[in-house]
């Protein structure tokens, strides 16, 4: 993507590193003699949280955390707070603000990098967001479901054909969201290896800012190469519209739509395949809740919004920056100081949720903040939805004496990355 490098990576200067970098468990003794937490924390389980948070939302809710570059955000865990910051125009999303709190040294580099309206405030997050939110209303949703539940069926006819311990994560719910998203955008879905590694690459924990650099670069010219082909011969797809109605008539630069294509590209396929995988274990995991839903099929879509809420994926908070000095709630945040929104902490609040850490899918999680809050929320979550209930509607019904085929023990899970999960969930039917 050498075309791109200079524009894309002139204005970026990383920080200077201040102090010495915490591991993520555990707590820490800074200079001024005061007991923090580092963060990222580790989920104590793997279904749920840290169990700092409900310690913190008792006795702290607005607590300091330290991140790897020496830096002091707040961490809000009530969620309340949450709704309060994630609803508030004052508080920033660009991650070149001074004082935005960046979580991973190589994620920085990703987010520094990104012009789409995800890392936007208004009136341009508006602007630039209208162009693709008729791509996912209701109704184009709906249009869409007989190709979702043919996907599914297709994928588990596959599937089931497959030795005893094949991989879910590889042949079923890796698949599903990629080959939607790709048809959508007019992608073409052989290509999938190479998009799961650049998502692999630029939202992992571990992930070097020379590594994110060159996943960038080569997804920026693939994209790139992309939309030349769509300019050239446009057909019905996302991609194709986005090129004729606004990067022609000049209402949109070209390096911006190649950043909202690679939004939409990412979080098209990562969410949705974490989801899949781990609300199937979790189900399983709790098999009187599964038998639930097997009786009671209408009971779904709530249980899709359990699941939602119950694992949090984005287990890595959303985060703002303060524009100016903030009242939340009758605690003060200045201006230039960072927060950390924890969305698992938020779904786990028994102000809202009574027996929060309780998986029950006949409770009414409606109001969760899975998919975010205020303008910056998921844009594609009607499309999740409908992917999710699909799968769980169909695919505990082909085979209903799914299970898992190695020890709980064995799995592996994705607390590498940005959006958690299991790495591999091998099955038995």
């Amino acid at each position: 993507m050498t075309k791109w490098t200079n524009w894309v990576y002139g204005w970026t200067k990383e920080p200077k590193r201040q102090g010495q970098t915490f591991s993520n468990a555990g707590r820490n003794q800074l200079d001024q003699g005061q007991t923090e937490l580092s963060y990222p924390m580790t989920r104590s389980a793997p279904f749920n949280p840290p169990d700092d948070y409900a310690d913190l939302r008792e006795r702290e809710p607005f607590a300091r955390v330290r991140l790897w570059d020496g830096t002091h955000p707040y961490l809000l865990t009530k969620y309340a707070d949450i709704r309060a910051v994630l609803s508030n125009p004052r508080f920033s999303c660009e991650p070149n603000r001074e004082g935005f709190p960046h979580v991973f040294e190589g994620r920085m580099v990703a987010d520094k990098a990104d012009r789409s309206f995800l890392r936007l405030d208004n009136p341009e997050h508006d602007r630039l967001r209208r162009m693709v939110t008729r791509e996912f209303t209701v109704k184009k949703i709906e249009q869409l479901k007989p190709l979702i539940q043919e996907t599914v069926d297709r994928l588990i006819t596959v599937y089931s054909g497959l030795p005893q311990g094949a991989d879910l994560v590889e042949h079923f719910s890796g698949p599903l969201p990629t080959e939607i998203i790709t048809f959508l955008l007019g992608i073409p879905y052989q290509d999938h290896e190479f998009f799961h590694e650049a998502t692999r690459i630029q939202f992992g924990s571990k992930s070097t800012p020379a590594q994110v650099r060159k996943s960038l670069d080569d997804l920026f010219a693939y994209l790139d190469a992309l939309i030349s082909r769509k300019e050239a011969e446009p057909q019905d797809d996302i991609v194709s519209r986005l090129v004729t109605e606004q990067l022609k008539p000049g209402h949109v630069d070209r390096l911006t739509l190649i950043n909202i294509v690679r939004l939409l590209l990412s979080a098209g396929h990562q969410t949705t395949q974490n989801m899949t995988a781990l609300g199937v274990l979790t189900m399983l995991q709790h098999p009187d809740q599964l038998a639930l839903i097997k009786s009671k099929p209408e009971l779904v879509p709530a249980a899709v919004e359990e699941l939602l809420r119950f694992s949090s994926i984005l287990h890595v908070g959303a985060r703002r920056v303060a524009l100016e000095d903030i009242d939340v709630n009758g605690s003060l945040v200045k201006a230039g100081e960072g927060v950390i929104c924890s969305i698992p902490a938020a779904n786990r609040d028994p102000e809202l949720f009574p027996d929060p850490d309780k998986f029950d899918v006949q409770r009414d999680a409606a109001g969760h903040v899975a998919f975010g809050f205020g303008v910056h929320q998921c844009l594609g979550q009607v499309l999740a939805r409908a992917e999710l209930q699909i799968v769980y509607l169909t695919l505990f019904n082909r085979l209903p004496n799914l299970r898992l085929a190695v020890p709980f023990e064995k799995l592996r899970f994705r607390h590498d990355m940005f959006v958690y999960g299991v790495h591999e969930l091998p099955l038995a039917w």
